[in-house]
């Protein structure tokens, strides 16, 4: 069975406290949904603002694969400000449960039923494709639904969509009310899952399994208050576990991490590390068991393999690591301590993770070289003089001394920041003397207050096009972006000088 994605992650995903795009940005973030493949986009609410109908007229002019949607109240304003943006598609809704009728509308049931029924007779008049939403549908009095969902059909709605608008309903529920809507209107039916209770994606599995055709989404579950359903979640959990019947979708999976990172840098949200499917941590091992485990068969520890979703697993090295994750990672930089030398590497690791420490590549490198007494495994950049001065009506400026390979180099620039400043300095010396440039920063706050941790994230390139990243946590942003940046010198330049050594022998 194909299931239909629906992708709302331009309109709900927007209302993510926080969150405001320009018609441009939208527009971007269309193009990149529309490359992955689904089926329906949401691309705003043009009433809302002017900006916002630039942005959903935009999108509809784009002359992209997917069908574009906009979103509309049961009003005629709403409905017509669709139409001038373009749209031949819309979502219109109305709340339905007594608790938003009485304290949100103020309307009876019959007025909203009413209202409902004027709007797709309204929208059906203009030639539009209708689907329609009864707003906190999982609260609303089963049998008056089924009435509500009568209704609309019988006024012409093409499609009909119920809304788990605050994440409410269990798996089981949503089922049932998905049958009577299939019952009551032999229309192809949608659900928009909220995840209040982290329900969402079981949600429209569930639904999906009674009949549903169609699924509301967003790119890494944004969206109001707890967010909706995780289009990646729901798509991977439709192709890969075991069901009744066979699932299928148009998404192209292994653009799924690249969509959710373009996604999450836009909007400024941050992906939880141990998000599923497109987490940084959803295809990491540390644990000694696990990543023996992998090694050998990585359906041991791994669901799917990370390809399908377009990533890489990665082992990482601390106090609950292994001996064979340590030979792993060592064995991709060309290394291949003995036994007994990666017993002591290993034993040196666990000390420094019972002190609270995080064990990078590079240290990993530095100890194996001591371990083995080679004298190239070890940091090949150091910074030995660093200084940045900033102020009001002064640019940043920073002087930065490295030692590479035993030579110092003085570096000093600006910026429009003393971060910014910082790396400009480092790059300038580094672009020199080994053609490396900085391709990827990102910061993020994991800490609150006015002492909070900042995580810096850096990803450097080399002339030859190999790629490295480096991590840095830490409370000052620019000694932390500084440390970061040079670690990840520090990796990609060993990568390469042993990559060398590898391809003489």
């Amino acid at each position: 069975m194909k299931v239909r994605i629906f992708d709302t992650t331009l309109r709900d995903g927007e209302q993510t406290p926080g969150i405001a795009l320009t018609p441009e940005q939208k527009l971007a973030i269309a193009q990149k949904l529309d490359e992955l493949g689904v089926d329906a986009i949401e691309a705003g609410f043009p009433i809302i603002s002017d900006g916002e109908k630039k942005a959903v007229k935009d999108i509809a002019h784009a002359n992209l694969k997917a069908e574009i949607c906009g979103l509309a109240r049961t009003e005629k304003k709403d409905i017509d400000a669709a139409v001038a943006a373009g749209l031949k598609y819309i979502h219109t809704f109305i709340a339905t449960s007594d608790i938003h009728l009485k304290y949100k509308l103020n309307l009876t049931r019959e007025q909203a039923v009413a209202k409902a029924i004027e709007a797709v007779e309204y929208a059906k008049s203009l030639g539009l494709q209708v689907e329609f939403s009864a707003e906190d549908a999982t609260r609303t009095d089963r049998e008056f639904l089924k009435k509500v969902f009568k209704s609309v059909t019988e006024a012409g709605a093409d499609r009909i969509d119920i809304p788990d608008t605050v994440g409410y309903s269990t798996p089981q529920y949503i089922a049932e009310i998905t049958k009577d809507a299939i019952d009551a209107t032999h229309l192809p039916v949608s659900v928009h899952c909220h995840n209040d209770f982290g329900l969402a994606v079981a949600n429209a599995i569930s639904a999906v399994q009674a009949g549903a055709q169609c699924a509301h989404v967003t790119i890494n579950g944004i969206g109001e208050r707890a967010g909706n359903a995780s289009l990646e979640e729901f798509v991977m959990a439709l192709q890969c576990l075991q069901f009744d019947k066979k699932f299928e979708t148009n998404i192209n999976t292994k653009l799924l991490y690249e969509t959710s990172r373009y996604v999450s840098k836009i909007v400024g949200v941050q992906v939880q590390p141990n998000k599923a499917i497109v987490g940084e941590n959803a295809f990491g091992h540390e644990s000694g068991i696990h990543t023996h485990g992998v090694l050998n068969n990585p359906l041991t520890y791994e669901p799917i393999s990370p390809e399908l979703v377009g990533r890489t697993r990665w082992f990482q090295v601390g106090k609950h690591a292994g001996a064979h994750g340590i030979a792993a990672m060592l064995e991709e930089y060309g290394i291949q301590p003995s036994r007994d030398q990666t017993r002591e590497i290993l034993e040196r690791v666990k000390k420094l993770g019972d002190l609270g420490k995080h064990v990078t590549d590079v240290e990993l490198l530095s100890i194996s070289g001591e371990v083995m007494h080679q004298e190239g495994l070890k940091r090949l950049v150091h910074i030995t003089g660093f200084s940045v001065s900033t102020g009001i009506g002064n640019m940043p400026y920073a002087f930065v001394k490295l030692n590479i390979e035993g030579k110092d180099f003085i570096g000093t620039d600006y910026g429009v920041g003393p971060v910014d400043a910082s790396i400009n300095a480092i790059q300038k010396i580094t672009g020199e003397t080994s053609k490396v440039r900085i391709k990827e920063y990102k910061l993020d706050s994991i800490s609150g207050g006015s002492e909070a941790l900042c995580e810096v994230t850096i990803k450097v390139e080399d002339a030859y096009g190999n790629q490295a990243s480096a991590k840095s946590i830490g409370e000052d942003i620019v000694i932390t972006s500084v440390q970061a940046m040079i670690d990840g010198l520090n990796r990609i330049m060993l990568k390469k000088i042993l990559k060398q050594k590898n391809l003489g022998h």
